[in-house]
């Protein structure tokens, strides 16, 4: 059994999230979390008996109604309003494993004691997140600048027994929907009770986009090495010069993920029969003897958004926040999401180089030269081998590339010109998303596509690649004539989304 990780005693980390969720550990708050958070409280309660004057947020309106004064009496009534009127949120769901994070993420900025809610709060979404109680939150919404309204609107609203939510079954392991109201009815759970300034400090975050940005770079690294994997054995299957992996040349031009991405290369092929054969071959084409500097630039990338997102989980994005040392409640804009939409942007790019590469190889090794067969096929003509699969890869390369027109260069003005600058993050996580997504199809094509060629080279590869083939091989077979290659395509992304590493 997995001990709880205890929220409030270090900072998060990509790495840290991942196995959370990975190895399903349930949370708790640390005994200093607890002090913090009714702290705070405290704090705020005890201020707003004492002044009179306005307070965003807290006994004002909100957006451009922010001079809007609130009587006492409808505190409560305004942070509920607030909750049910932001969850507008629009189009498909929010993956489940990311709506997960958006909860650990809210959670752990709450911990902080920065933002004036009860405990009472916090433990509900807690004892959500154990139960496996997880809400239903909408993709579209957020302009990524007042926090994720939206979305974590949608993320809250099961406190008030509002929206819906999936509930984990261990019958047979699967989620079902159902209505919130029903689900705290089952649970023996009242209804929170927001007091000031709570339903604001729930909803003002950037915990939505920040979730999408863990879950992808997860992804990213995970792709980045398979990348590498899968461009190995299409080096042997081309019967390309390892060469330009000689880590002298690297040397040279000392990036770090350009000087990871050779090793990785060269140890992938280390004793590789192939490779030991003389080469009739001066030179290779860029998309072979370039990998390390594409590859690695792409792991450079991963790196620094890694950084920036490491900053963000750990931040306080809410608004007001409360500095009780300092006895200050201040209005600013951490809730806005330039820093992550700029990253994401970045990383998008990043991404989708390794899938553009790669549609280069596949094209390489299906165009009949380097004693291959055309479209690796025996008897073309007759049968079209790999030729459309190549179409394929090309066609998702091509939307990527439309995908990766920058979300963070466009803002609209909302709340009546208050919010005159907004970021876009949550397009921009989106999108990162669907790249990253649209990538694993272009590798599993490469995958499918040097796993058919290399079976034309009379040799062995080496260890490692052999015994990736032959496991590869129990689920998408070698193709001796036209058949319904969806299904392969299928079978190999789900090959490389299964693969360990």
């Amino acid at each position: 059994m997995i001990k709880k990780f205890n929220i409030g005693e270090q900072d998060l980390t990509v790495e840290i999230i991942n196995k959370i969720i990975q190895c399903n550990q349930e949370i708790s708050l640390s005994k200093k979390a607890k002090d913090r958070i009714i702290d705070c409280r405290n704090f705020l309660d005890n201020k707003l008996s004492k002044l009179n004057n306005p307070i965003y947020g807290v006994n004002t309106g909100f957006g451009s109604l922010c001079d809007k004064k609130i009587k006492e009496t409808d505190l409560q009534k305004l942070q509920t309003n607030l909750v049910l009127s932001h969850a507008c949120g629009m189009g498909e769901e929010v993956p489940l494993d990311i709506v997960k994070i958006m909860l650990i993420l809210k959670i752990h900025t709450l911990a902080l004691g920065f933002s004036g809610v009860q405990l009472t709060t916090v433990q509900r979404l807690i004892d959500m997140y154990n139960n496996k109680i997880i809400p239903v939150v909408f993709q579209q919404g957020s302009l990524g600048a007042s926090g994720d309204l939206a979305p974590l609107a949608h993320l809250v609203c099961p406190l008030l027994g509002e929206g819906q939510v999936y509930v984990f079954s261990k019958k047979d392991s699967k989620y079902y929907k159902k209505q919130s109201c029903d689900v705290l009815h089952q649970m023996q759970w009242s209804t929170i009770k927001l007091k000031s300034k709570e339903g604001l400090a729930l909803l003002n975050g950037t915990q939505f986009m920040s979730a999408y940005m863990t879950y992808c770079l997860i992804k990213s690294k995970k792709i980045s090495y398979i990348s590498d994997l899968v461009s190995s054995i299409s080096i042997d299957a081309f019967d390309a010069s390892l060469e330009p992996f000689n880590k002298s040349i690297h040397k040279l031009r000392p990036f770090k993920g350009q000087m990871e991405t050779c090793a990785i290369i060269s140890e992938n092929l280390k004793e590789s029969n192939i490779q030991k054969r003389h080469k009739q071959y001066v030179q290779d084409p860029y998309s072979f003897r370039c990998i390390p500097q594409v590859h690695g630039a792409t792991k450079d990338v991963i790196r620094y958004v890694q950084e920036i997102c490491n900053v963000e989980i750990n931040s306080v994005t809410d608004n007001p926040i409360i500095i009780k040392e300092e006895e200050l409640v201040l209005s600013g804009g951490n809730f806005h999401g330039q820093p992550l939409a700029m990253s994401m942007d970045y990383l998008a790019i990043a991404i989708s180089e390794l899938g553009s590469i790669s549609e280069r190889r596949i094209f390489q090794l299906i165009s009949g030269s380097r004693n291959l067969p055309a479209f690796l096929v025996t008897n073309s003509g007759v049968n079209s081998g790999f030729m459309i699969p190549q179409y394929t890869a090309a066609s998702i390369v091509s939307e990527n590339k439309q995908l990766c027109t920058p979300s963070s260069v466009d803002s609209i003005v909302s709340s009546n010109g208050q919010e005159d600058h907004v970021s876009m993050g949550a397009n921009a996580a989106r999108k990162l998303l669907k790249v990253l997504e649209n990538l694993e199809s272009i590798i599993a094509i490469e995958l499918m596509t040097s796993s058919q060629a290399i079976q034309f080279r009379n040799l062995k590869s080496s260890i490692k690649i052999e015994n990736l083939l032959e496991k590869y091989r129990s689920k998408v077979t070698f193709l001796e004539g036209d058949r319904f290659l969806h299904k392969d395509l299928k079978s190999s992304i789900k090959f490389i989304q299964d693969l360990r590493i």
